[in-house]
């Protein structure tokens, strides 16, 4: 049961990765930590390190997920050179400092500072003019430097501690800047390449601190037979979710990712 829950929500991390540029974070952390916090003791190693596993595998599942989806919206045109670097790099810089901070602090702080982070950004999204409605017509203003630098490193940090991909951070912004919430998610997946590929050879880095011996099929602490059993599924979500993209109406689209960010919220808040 295990390992087909896994591959059903590893499917949807690939629709909600190519149309709405989750790389998977919003599905996997919630869902791994729930099922190694139930499937192993409070005083097992895998238990006691949930939700760094969580975050960890889900950093992994992302690089595949988002190399996949950027191609995808590439050959779509939805990609904007100008948008992607340097944000990008600031990103990078940041997803380090993210992830060396995350392996330091107890699994706890990380889940409530998930939770944190979600209702935030859902009631900056319902409150803040710009991301629900577009104005037809408008011009996309470029991003200033310091929301390039700034920002960028700040979404890299942020993104790695909780193990999500950015699009959090990056899609609202992007939004705001007069983008359709086609073109915002579609960015969302190259900048979430950075985070992945940090946060992960990171994670791995940094676990041979930790004094936990979680088992053949970790490095570091990515569990490998959850992120291959992910990224199968997921696969199929990719393929599954291509034909929609830029077909769904732009307010739509903006709500639909509100109502995924207070699913997972809810999620997660009641585990």
């Amino acid at each position: 049961m295990f390992y087909i829950l896994l591959t059903l929500f590893g499917c949807l991390t690939g629709i909600t990765a190519v149309l709405f540029g989750f790389g998977g974070g919003f599905v996997v952390v919630p869902l791994l930590y729930r099922l190694l916090s139930a499937s192993h003791r409070a005083d097992d190693p895998i238990g006691q390190s949930a939700m760094h596993i969580a975050v960890a595998t889900s950093t992994c599942v992302m690089i595949v997920n988002a190399l996949i989806a950027t191609d995808k919206h590439r050959r779509a045109g939805n990609l904007i050179r100008h948008y992607l670097w340097p944000l990008g790099g600031f990103i990078a810089l940041g997803a380090i400092l993210g992830a060396v901070a995350a392996v330091w602090v107890s699994g706890e702080v990380i889940r409530y500072a998930f939770i944190a982070y979600l209702g935030v950004t859902i009631i900056d999204c319902l409150l803040r003019r710009g991301f629900l409605s577009r104005s037809e017509g408008i011009i996309p203003r470029r991003l200033s430097r310091t929301e390039t630098s700034g920002g960028g490193v700040g979404i890299g940090a942020i993104a790695t501690f909780l193990g999500v991909g950015g699009s959090v951070m990056t899609v609202p912004l992007l939004r705001r800047c007069g983008l359709s919430m086609s073109q915002a998610t579609s960015m969302a997946n190259p900048l979430s390449v950075p985070v992945a590929v940090a946060g992960t050879l990171t994670y791995m880095a940094l676990a041979r601190f930790s004094q936990a011996e979680l088992g053949a099929w970790f490095v570091g602490y990515v569990d490998l037979l959850a992120f291959a059993v992910l990224t199968l599924g997921s696969l199929v979500g990719i393929r599954l979710a291509t034909p929609w993209i830029g077909r769904i109406p732009d307010r739509v689209h903006a709500w639909v990712y509100i109502a995924l960010l207070m699913m997972v919220m809810i999620s997660l808040g009641v585990s």
